[in-house]
């Protein structure tokens, strides 16, 4: 059976001032009548019931998590003791799986993406589900063709063609790369060879904790010291332990730069991470000037900017282009949309009533 997994974790500065310690981006209504959250689950709930979906998350936000998600089983909100990068994540969610269904699949997800249509990603989850199912070895990832040279995404080199899954194509994955500088974003773009790292993964449960003991054979003792205490008295107490001391790695690092059976499938929907106020533009309403905005706002000679008010206060733009304006939670944010990368710098300098 399909499980899904879901990584709502981080504590997010980058849409700060409207998101905070406790209200992470993926907590946020950002846009539509839901959360990204909610939105996540929303996507993937035709091909997962609520029994089937784990949500890992930090323990200041598990609360939050099961608030915004009351169908699920409250145990299917899991709280990691801290951040320990998509490893120990994935691990700890493969192991719990694997408890429950020992021949389980699972589609792991970021809680904070953007992914339209919706039908179309359950289309490509279903072309990985056949390829599985076909060979259980194998580590699915899924590639967004690039539409530009990013330097904030990972990416994939596709390797030999394969046969294509519901119509969709499928490579065996020749080498991740970690985010490139802009020259080389440029080559892997022109070479039509690369594709967009959007952290979505599909395997078998057995599968991945199999390649972590090959690969990491001390995060995957702890693992399992772990998942010998599920259902126990000592559960809590040997997570609070273990977890901390996990190295802290990315799954792509420990496992898929290594694994040899390791293929992609090169996406169809329209996909973001959302990175930034910037790139949340594109998913808000416009004014008559080309400014995203929302809430209560007014523009004059004002040109390609992001103007929201989430406090119900207005705000009123007159003669200025290029900048990010938000207003949320007491606090405002004025920044040119060419230094919002410096924006976790100036979240540093904050007081912590402003956190």
């Amino acid at each position: 059976m399909l499980h899904a997994v879901v990584m709502a974790g981080g504590s997010g500065t980058r849409f700060w001032p409207k998101s905070r310690r406790h209200s992470p981006k993926q907590l946020l209504r950002l846009f539509g009548d839901a959360t990204m959250l909610q939105q996540t689950v929303a996507r993937i709930a035709p091909l997962v019931p609520p029994e089937r979906t784990l949500i890992i998350t930090g323990a200041d936000q598990a609360e939050a998590v099961r608030e915004q998600l009351p169908d699920l089983p409250r145990e299917n909100v899991v709280a990691e003791p801290c951040p320990r990068d998509t490893a120990p994540c994935v691990g700890l969610a493969a192991q719990i799986v694997a408890r429950r269904d020992p021949d389980g699949t699972m589609i792991v997800m970021p809680a904070d993406h953007v992914i339209q249509p919706a039908e179309t990603f359950r289309a490509t989850v279903r072309a990985a589900l056949a390829e599985i199912d076909a060979d259980p070895t194998t580590f699915i990832t899924f590639g967004v063709k690039p539409t530009h040279p990013e330097t904030g995404y990972g990416y994939i080199e596709r390797g030999e063609a394969l046969p294509p899954r519901e119509g969709i194509a499928l490579h065996r994955v020749a080498q991740f790369r970690e985010k490139p500088d802009r020259a080389t974003a440029e080559q892997f773009v022109a070479s039509g060879r690369f594709a967009w790292n959007a952290g979505i993964f599909l395997w078998r449960a057995r599968a991945i904790l199999d390649a972590l003991q090959t690969h990491r054979p001390k995060l995957a003792a702890a693992l399992d010291r772990i998942a010998q205490t599920f259902g126990t008295p000592a559960e809590a107490e040997t997570l609070a332990r273990e977890f901390p001391a996990m190295e802290k790695v990315p799954i792509d690092k420990a496992v898929m730069e290594k694994a040899p059976n390791v293929r992609v499938l090169e996406v169809v929907y329209n996909w973001s991470d959302v990175g930034d106020w910037r790139a949340l533009a594109p998913l808000l309403p416009h004014d008559d000037q080309g400014n995203a905005v929302q809430g209560k706002t007014v523009t004059t000679d004002t040109r390609n900017s992001v103007v929201i008010s989430d406090d119900g206060g207005l705000i009123a733009c007159l003669g200025v282009e290029d900048l990010v304006i938000v207003q949320s939670g007491g606090a405002t944010l004025v920044a040119r949309k060419d230094q919002m990368d410096k924006l976790k710098s100036l979240v540093e300098k904050l007081d912590s009533e402003y956190l």
